[in-house]
């Protein structure tokens, strides 16, 4: 009977992920980063913990270790219960008041700056890395790109066209775009040219990598709703 309850126990163990002998790191007054952090409550950009003596067994929380390495315990996408909750580790570096993690899992790196911290309480706020700057460059200019594109209601098919945009990182157009000949096309076409030289500086920097399929060029396109839909 003994042996059963102790192979259960390890199974249980196995399952949950959470049976850790290093759970709990004293408090370090030279760096009060050290040691368990749960309860976030989000307020805009800004996560404020409360710090506690070990990470819960079935509650969020993340831990920063004295040797480098960082543990956030969640339940991952999934959250239909009953929650299994989990260890993800990774590694995190403290310069000035920047904390740099890095884990295997997605997201593999963000960086958060520290708003204020004391004995017991920790609130970040999230910096943006450089590459997620380099994607928000792009994202602007794609938003100007479809604002123009749907500043106009298609309810003539004749008054439209369509041009490829992007960059894949394998080569070749992301898709296509259809546009309203009405707008100043100069622009819009200026607009197009730029952000696909940018998706393109952006995918060799970071080493971006894309499926190799070619879009399919449309037919045509027709007015449907007031918005065009591209034929094939």
């Amino acid at each position: 009977m003994k042996k059963t309850l102790f192979a259960v126990s390890v199974i249980f163990c196995f399952v949950n992920m959470t049976c850790s002998d290093d759970d709990s790191v004293p408090v370090d007054s030279d760096n009060l980063l050290i040691g368990s952090w749960i309860s976030p409550v989000y307020d805009g950009d800004t996560i404020t913990f409360e710090k506690t003596t070990e990470l819960p067994k079935d509650a969020y929380g993340i831990l920063f270790k004295t040797d480098g390495t960082f543990v956030e315990r969640s339940f991952g996408w999934c959250a239909t219960p009953p929650l299994v909750f989990f260890d993800s580790k990774g590694d995190w570096q403290l310069n000035n008041s920047i904390v740099s993690i890095t884990q295997k899992q997605y997201p593999n790196n963000y960086t958060w700056r520290i708003v204020s911290l004391t004995a017991s309480e920790l609130v970040v706020k999230k910096e943006l890395t450089d590459q997620e700057k380099d994607h928000r460059v792009l994202m602007d200019l794609f938003d100007e790109i479809t604002k123009m594109a749907e500043s106009v209601s298609c309810t003539k098919a004749s008054d439209w066209a369509f041009t490829p945009y992007g960059s894949k990182a394998c080569g070749g157009p992301r898709g296509y775009l259809a546009y309203s000949t009405s707008i100043d096309t100069n622009v819009f076409l200026e607009k197009i040219e730029t952000y696909k030289n940018l998706e393109h500086a952006y995918n060799a920097k970071w080493d971006v990598v894309s499926t190799c399929e070619v879009p399919l060029e449309p037919k045509g396109l027709e007015c449907q709703n007031g918005y065009p839909v591209l034929k094939y």
